[in-house]
């Protein structure tokens, strides 16, 4: 028995265009579900899409911005409408768009980062769970962040969210149990991607955190996926309510 086998499974990721999503997009499909790629910009889907499909996978792309609530409603419609299930959400979609002390942070900021990372999750984890009560269960994992656990300098509002994001984790854990419905958490540490690009090439701040990374490195997106794989896969059954951290040991302390 292949435990992390999910061929017959429906999953659908957020932010997948590039970065940690793209990586966990490939992943899931290598393991055998149909991944539903999306992100703001459907070009960026479609070219994720087009390499799994040529490695063999099966895929399909959503264009959805999820701090639209329109967006997200239209994109689990569709969803519903075309394959009548979904087993597997991961909420990957975010944003961070300030930089800087927390009491310059302007309303501008403050309401897009929390639109995104807080309500744009909770409402995909609402209609995703949904989903997934009328077809017997299925898995959502968040990905949050260390900074949830030790707010990172000058993002203030953006660890703020994350911190949610983990609450809101445990909360819908609890609540959806009942129903076969699995809820984690994954927190990276610091990651060479675009989104992170800021920090992670960035000489000053590196100096400044690879002391407190064992490691002493950063993390590439490929290294975040198998934590997801896990969490998703029959692998994790009894597994739920937990943040996993993948961050080299920084959250050690």
């Amino acid at each position: 028995m292949n435990l992390f086998d999910l061929s017959g499974k429906v999953a659908l990721v957020t932010g997948a265009s590039r970065g940690i999503g793209e990586s966990i997009a490939k992943t899931l499909a290598g393991y055998g579900a149909h991944v539903i790629v999306s992100s703001r910009k459907l070009e960026g889907c479609e070219a994720v899409v087009a390499a799994i499909r040529d490695a063999g996978g099966s895929a399909e792309a959503i264009a959805c911005h999820i701090g639209e609530m329109a967006q997200i409603d239209a994109m689990f419609a569709a969803i519903e409408q075309k394959h009548g299930r979904l087993d597997i959400l991961v909420n990957n979609a975010a944003t961070n768009p300030y930089f800087g002390h927390i009491t310059d942070t302007d309303l501008s900021a403050f309401q897009k980062t929390v639109d995104v990372n807080i309500r744009g999750y909770f409402f995909s984890s609402v209609r995703g769970a949904k989903l997934m009560e009328k077809n017997g269960g299925g898995s959502i994992v968040n990905v949050a962040s260390v900074n949830g656990v030790i707010p990172g300098d000058a993002q203030g509002i953006y660890s703020i969210t994350k911190a949610a994001v983990m609450s809101m984790t445990k909360a819908f854990a609890k609540e959806c149990a009942p129903s076969g419905i699995r809820v984690n958490a994954l927190l990276p540490g610091a990651t060479d991607t675009k989104f992170a690009s800021a920090l992670v090439q960035n000489e000053a701040v590196l100096k400044r955190l690879m002391p407190h990374v064992p490691m002493r490195r950063v993390a590439q997106p490929d290294e975040m996926a198998g934590a997801v794989l896990y969490l998703v896969s029959d692998a994790a059954s009894y597994t739920t309510g937990t943040c996993i951290n993948v961050d080299g040991g920084y959250l050690l302390g």
